[in-house]
């Protein structure tokens, strides 16, 4: 039997008439097909054609989404491999343990695809103190987190707690404590504190001053952000009830 082709952009990429336009319309269509990894590397050429360009230019919010959107698919799809092969029963199966080696190399290799994009390109790019920066701070602290679940001799948790830790610097300064990155951020910086660095008690603070902090403000924002906004809150609050009762902890984050 031949082996089918695999994703060819330099193929697509003879078709472009706007390189930005048509990168974006391919990864809508990746995205529609849920072909996640021919999504992740159509945004990779996109970043890097930023980088290419003089001015440097940003990613629109509908760009930084889609990138998200890509790689979360990606590597959720290893995270979630890798949960089922760490069961007792395939503890000492020798079979089950290269497997889960061979996806836990994927798992990495994807989060270093993805952190390479943000250290070396958007953030880089990006040094003012503006919302795409704590995006993508955030976003570089929740692939060294996803890391640090299951690689534990690499220091990642220290770097997912070091860019939580910069985004929080920024976030506090520049968005509104009900902004739903700011929220997002709290929500996931606190589930590394709690599940990842085992501080419980700096979890619970920093979860519980950022739902305070919001719950306070409900009343200025729009009707949009209200949305996006109350549901991270259900899901620090869902997380802090869980980590003041006696069961096992289940954490929620995005």
């Amino acid at each position: 039997m031949s082996r089918a082709s695999g994703f060819d952009l330099p193929a697509f990429k003879a078709l472009f008439t706007d390189e930005r336009a048509n990168l974006v319309l391919l990864a809508r269509l990746s995205e529609a097909s849920e072909r996640y990894e021919d999504m992740s590397k159509v945004m990779r050429s996109l970043v890097e054609w930023t980088s290419t360009q003089a001015t440097k230019p940003d990613l629109t919010v509908e760009e930084r989404n889609l990138m998200s959107v890509a790689y979360k698919n990606v590597v959720g799809a290893r995270r979630t491999a890798c949960r089922a092969l760490h069961a007792e029963e395939h503890k000492d199966n020798k079979i089950a343990n290269l497997f889960l080696k061979q996806v836990e190399t994927e798992l990495e290799n994807w989060c270093k695809d993805v952190i390479d994009l943000l250290q070396n390109h958007l953030l880089k790019n990006n040094t003012e103190e503006t919302e795409a920066r704590v995006f993508y701070l955030k976003m570089a602290g929740d692939y060294f987190r996803y890391l640090a679940e299951f690689i534990t001799d690499q220091t990642y948790e220290i770097k997912a707690r070091d860019m939580y830790q910069q985004a929080t610097v920024v976030a506090d300064k520049k968005l509104a404590a009900t902004h739903p990155i700011r929220l997002g951020l709290a929500l996931n910086h606190s589930v590394c504190l709690f599940e990842i660095l085992k501080d419980k008690k700096s979890a619970c603070e920093l979860a519980k001053k950022a739902f305070d902090e919001a719950i306070s403000k409900l009343d200025r924002i729009g009707e949009a952000e209200y949305k996006d906004s109350t549901l991270i809150m259900q899901l620090i609050r869902d997380n802090l009830a869980l980590w003041s009762s006696e069961g096992e902890p289940a954490e929620a984050a995005l």
